[in-house]
């Protein structure tokens, strides 16, 4: 059967204490629903269908250009009413598959076991044991083991509180006998709302069979309603995506001690402290070390190169055998060839830095490409900007930068050049030369260290620095 997926995401999420609607509150970097969303598009539905509701315009404006239909419920009357909205638009040959925009940590391969499980005669839905079961529905049973009824919290008896099995609320069945059992809902319970979860009493009624498959795992079927479960599922996402890069053979300094915000690459032999932050797409060589702190975003790191502490990353490439850091940052464009070393506070922006070269201290570099073998000294700038536009700065291979230096673009370094220290260089830099520039230095006779100025003084001092009135153009 063709699937069709509906998302419920229509909720406000008053317990957030937040201006912003609870399906884009965050968790790992992303709002929850574009979790949901993307785990939906891993099961080749032919449609995902978005049922929203509060903060409508602005959760459209968040997944803008994805392909997703979009159901507006005007008021929330319940999840059976959030439902029924979205299927007029789903034929009745196709299968229904229900997520919700605040249970992020679903996983796919739960998903496609549930809707293997649903089918033409058969409905299935997701359950889970939990100890303290308090706000779910119940699952509950006959003596036979067969699924015959949910009931919410605020409808149960006594005898029914006690049944540990719950109701996560995903399900699967097909959608001609879904539309039948919605339009038979009734609001008749403590909350007044049309339950989804009562389709599966007349599901039963007619003759359909229900299985109630149990999830894996706690966190996959976990909703978020307040702050502390947000933190409480961040704190499960951590942990799922340590065990993954640990099964992949990556060593951890710490699993709890790892946020991976994006998708993660990584070779044999990959050793990542703690601290460290992965953003968008990380691809990590074999034997790649990265140390702690270390933030890094959509970067390639090659084998064997290594980053030293507290260092960010973000749209870079590191070449094979590099070193980088401690504390150094690479802005996006940036790109490190093979043995080239970045140092402490250095930042790189739009910029190559040749095989071999190095860049060891405290030095911007930006909109420049740098040969092999190039020696940057400690202090070195590209003033690479006029306050209108970007100028490029090309250091050809072999140049030795002395430290201190100004290269004020656009300007070229050529080969083997040698810049004397503390230079202001405007001009291009012949090959194989030595280029200085420096102003005669001075020792001025019985010149004094200032002295305290009294008020008097530092009144007389600042009126005089004040810039004379404009005077009128004849």
């Amino acid at each position: 059967m063709a699937l069709s997926i509906v998302i419920l995401a229509a909720g406000q999420g008053k317990r957030m204490a937040s201006d912003l609607p609870k399906v884009l509150q965050p968790l790992a970097g992303r709002p929850l629903l574009q979790h949901v969303v993307d785990c939906a598009r891993g099961m080749g539905a032919d449609r995902i269908h978005v049922v929203y509701g509060h903060g409508g315009d602005g959760v459209r404006a968040v997944f803008a250009g994805q392909p997703l239909e979009w159901v507006l419920q005007a008021e929330q009357r319940g999840t059976g009413h959030a439902l029924l909205q979205a299927m007029p638009a789903i034929p009745d040959e196709h299968l229904v598959l229900v997520l919700f925009g605040d249970v992020p940590l679903v996983q796919g391969s739960t998903l496609s076991t549930l809707v293997g499980r649903a089918g033409p005669k058969s409905l299935a839905l997701l359950s889970v044991q939990l100890d303290d079961p308090g706000g779910y529905g119940r699952v509950l049973r006959d003596k036979a083991g067969n699924v015959y009824r949910i009931v919410e919290q605020k409808d149960a008896n006594r005898k029914e509180l006690a049944v540990r099995e719950c109701n996560t609320g995903v399900l699967a069945a097909p959608a001609g006998a879904l539309k039948r059992w919605l339009a038979g809902l009734s609001n008749d319970n403590a909350q007044r709302e049309y339950y989804l979860t009562d389709v599966v009493t007349q599901a039963v009624r007619d003759g359909f069979k229900v299985e109630a498959l149990p999830a894996p795992t706690t966190a996959e079927v976990l909703g978020v309603n307040d702050r502390l479960q947000l933190a409480e599922l961040e704190g499960d996402y951590r942990r799922l995506r340590a065990r993954e890069l640990l099964a992949a053979g990556v060593t951890l300094a710490d699993p709890l001690r790892l946020d991976v915000r994006g998708t993660v690459t990584a070779g044999r032999d990959v050793a990542i402290d703690v601290n460290v932050v992965l953003e968008g797409r990380v691809v990590l060589g074999d034997r790649v070390v990265v140390g702690p702190g270390c933030v890094l975003r959509d970067v390639t790191i090659e084998a064997d190169a290594l980053l030293a502490p507290y260092c960010v990353l973000d749209g870079a490439i590191v070449g094979e055998r590099c070193v980088v850091g401690p504390y150094a940052r690479l802005r996006p464009g940036t790109r490190l060839l093979a043995d080239a070393r970045v140092g402490n506070f250095v930042e790189l922006k739009n910029a190559t830095l040749g095989a071999g070269s190095k860049a060891n201290h405290l030095s911007y570099l930006g909109d420049s490409t740098i040969g092999a073998q190039v020696n940057i000294g400690a202090g070195t700038i590209t003033c690479n900007y006029d306050g209108a536009n970007k100028w490029p700065t090309t250091i050809e291979d072999g140049a030795f930068i002395g430290s201190g230096t100004m290269l004020v673009a656009p300007v070229t370094v050529g080969r083997d050049a040698t810049i004397g220290a503390g230079s202001t260089i405007t001009k291009p830099a012949p090959r194989d030369g030595l280029t200085l520039e420096r102003s005669q230095q001075k020792s001025p006779a019985g010149w004094q260290r200032p002295t305290q100025a009294s008020a008097e003084e530092r009144e007389r001092a600042i009126e005089h620095a004040r810039l004379p009135p404009e005077q009128p153009v004849e």
